[in-house]
């Protein structure tokens, strides 16, 4: 198993068939499009690759309506497809999350896996994994020790796992650069463009951003502010703009469809992300994929993935003041802009499929080969 696939010391069939559980957009999210990324992109190297989808839809569909209903017709869909793929399979990658997301949806399919004995990788992308892994019943922990291979996206997964006894290997999010590429920086005058692509909800406090964004229309008048994304705050924080009496200087576009997201970032002249929990964020390695300056709070492991004052600008969470004041930076001194958005779009590189695509497929043939040595 140690060629390349296609190459002369091997073929596409020297690589263990790989059972990928995870979601597919829509809606679109972190986890799901980058669920639908690896699988197509291992798909396209040749790799036998099987989707069991966490977020199948319903069927018939007006299940979907009925709450408590629709939790088992999804369920023992998902089951029958985890046994009969980690049957079929070498390795059973599990991509998963925090809360009721990994009793529900991963914790089964370990389970199945384990009697079918395929080996597991547990790809552990929760934000919240220390709240969690501190309230979470001991059987987690366990669950999670037995898995053959633990993967992070982050150095600071890593470290949440290891406060618990646990290793992780990191292997980052992937960034589909073909799909990104930096607009020539232009004149904005007093009417600078900035952008947040975050679903509304509480951890992504979309407040602290839209106050800052009010201290920053005291230097630039004609700022306008797209926030891409939907959720449940919506009508609070339209009453929040209403309060400042920013007017129609603030768009809620709602959820953007991906194909759309690289033209929002050609005309945005600051990326603005606020949230209070975060792991990796991909709107950020969007963001330095599209030359965006980016200025973040210093959540979870935002600092692995920027660098501060090189590739980014950092600010405490939940401190308005703070954003406002790093934002006006990026915008007032074109130069730190130009430092900023050329270190992004080096730094992006590092998530690119051609560097992330190795690390994969070698961690799939370490853990199929343990697998059959037992």
């Amino acid at each position: 198993m140690s060629g390349e696939p296609g190459g002369a010391a091997g073929s596409a069939e020297a690589w263990p068939t790989v059972c990928v559980v995870g979601p597919l957009p829509p809606p679109s999210g972190g986890m799901a499009n980058q669920c639908e990324q690896l699988v197509r992109l291992l798909r396209a190297e040749g790799l036998s690759v099987e989707l069991v989808r966490t977020n199948a839809p319903y069927r018939p569909a007006w299940v979907g309506h009925l709450p408590v209903l629709r939790a088992g017709f999804r369920l023992l869909p998902y089951l029958w497809a985890l046994w009969q793929a980690a049957g079929r399979a070498k390795v059973v990658h599990i991509l998963a999350n925090s809360g009721w997301a990994w009793h529900l949806l991963a914790a089964p399919a370990i389970m199945i896996a384990r009697l079918r004995g395929t080996p597991v990788i547990v790809n552990y992308r929760g934000g919240n994994a220390g709240a969690f892994f501190a309230r979470a019943p001991g059987h987690v922990l366990r669950m999670l020790g037995n898995a053959s291979l633990r993967v992070t996206p982050s150095g600071f997964l890593r470290r949440v796992f290891a406060t618990h006894g646990l290793t992780a290997e990191v292997i980052p999010n992937i960034i589909d650069l073909s799909r990104f590429s930096p607009a020539p920086p232009r004149s904005f005058g007093n009417a600078p463009q900035l952008v947040i692509t975050r679903n509304l909800e509480p951890i992504y406090d979309i407040g602290t951003a839209i106050h800052a964004f009010a201290a920053i229309r005291q230097s630039f008048a004609g700022a306008r502010l797209t926030v891409a994304g939907s959720g449940p705050e919506l009508q609070s924080l339209q009453t929040l703009v209403s309060d400042l009496d920013l007017g129609d200087s603030v768009l809620f576009s709602g959820r953007i469809e991906n194909a759309e997201i690289p033209a929002l970032y050609a005309a945005a002249d600051c990326l603005l992300n606020p949230s209070t929990v975060d792991n990796m964020p991909i709107s950020i390695l969007e963001a330095f994929a599209s030359g965006v300056p980016v200025v973040s709070t210093c959540a979870g492991g935002i600092p692995d993935m920027v660098e501060q004052g090189v590739s980014g600008l950092l600010v405490p969470i939940g401190d308005h003041q703070a954003m406002a004041r790093e934002a006006l930076r990026v915008l007032q001194d074109a130069g730190l802009a130009a430092a900023l958005r050329q270190a992004g779009l080096a730094q992006v590189r590092e998530y690119a499929w051609p560097a992330v695509r190795r690390r994969w497929l070698d961690a799939y043939c370490r853990v199929a080969a343990a697998g059959e040595a037992l």
